[in-house]
């Protein structure tokens, strides 16, 4: 899948006439509990030439490709980049943190990161998580029997949630390294490791009895986070200066 993913980066390039700056897998591949016919989500940063920034109304400003494979390809151009990471945009904190990586130009993910980190927003970001929490939970979580992966949908946005409240940063995207924080017990290690073996052998339809225990301490996590996030840090201000200077440089570059 590998040689598919390049193929359609450097068609991306050669038929749009941008350069791609960073690509990654985003979603369950990325975050560790891909079930065997999961789809690819490949999400990328691209640039275009310098003459795309000098037109009077603004163009598209993304890129996407459905191709064979369950191979799902869609990019962000540099600006529309920077203005959404300007906000605490979690997708796309998240790509650059993949463990997945299909193309990079490392010093340009360096930089990214580093704007990352300098805008990151607790509050919204852990109300972005356990919004996902709570939607998962309601619409897919309430019957008698549930499909394991909507199951890690649930799990791992709860545990960055966790990882905010402690940290005050960006949570990692993989789910080892949320399970493996400090603040989560080794029961709830234990019960998440048992679940997590079931879903590696399990199809993306699969469905299984919900543990009996597990319904009231979904509930406790979505109560306690819902109280915690007024208490967080609710904004941060945005460094113009830092995205202007990161915008002219890979655009120039």
């Amino acid at each position: 899948m590998d040689a598919a993913i390049q193929s359609a980066i450097d068609a991306i390039e050669r038929d749009h006439g941008v350069r791609v700056l960073y690509a990654a897998e985003s979603g369950s591949r990325a975050w560790g509990f891909a079930s065997p016919d999961s789809d690819y989500d490949v999400r990328f940063v691209y640039v275009h030439a310098p003459d795309w920034y000098l037109r009077v109304f603004e163009q598209r400003d993304v890129i996407e490709r459905m191709l064979p494979g369950d191979l799902d390809v869609s990019g962000w151009e540099l600006r529309k980049a920077l203005r959404l990471m300007a906000k605490c945009n979690l997708a796309l904190n998240e790509w650059f943190d993949s463990p997945i990586v299909y193309r990079a130009d490392e010093a340009f993910a360096m930089q990214v990161r580093q704007l990352i980190g300098r805008h990151f927003q607790p509050a919204r970001a852990l109300f972005h998580y356990l919004s996902m929490a709570t939607t998962t939970h309601d619409e897919h979580l309430s019957g008698d029997t549930v499909r394991l992966k909507k199951l890690f949908y649930f799990l791992r946005p709860i545990l960055a949630c966790r990882w905010i409240e402690h940290a005050r940063t960006q949570p990692p995207t993989r789910f080892a390294q949320l399970l493996a924080a400090p603040w989560v017990s080794d029961e709830e290690r234990g019960w998440i490791a048992e679940l997590e073996a079931r879903k590696a052998l399990a199809s993306e339809g699969d469905r299984e009895p919900l543990p009996v225990a597990l319904r009231p301490w979904m509930r406790q996590q979505l109560e306690r986070f819902a109280a915690i996030g007024p208490r967080l840090a609710s904004k941060t201000d945005i460094d113009e200066t830092m995205l202007d200077a990161a915008l002219q440089r890979w655009v120039s570059g």
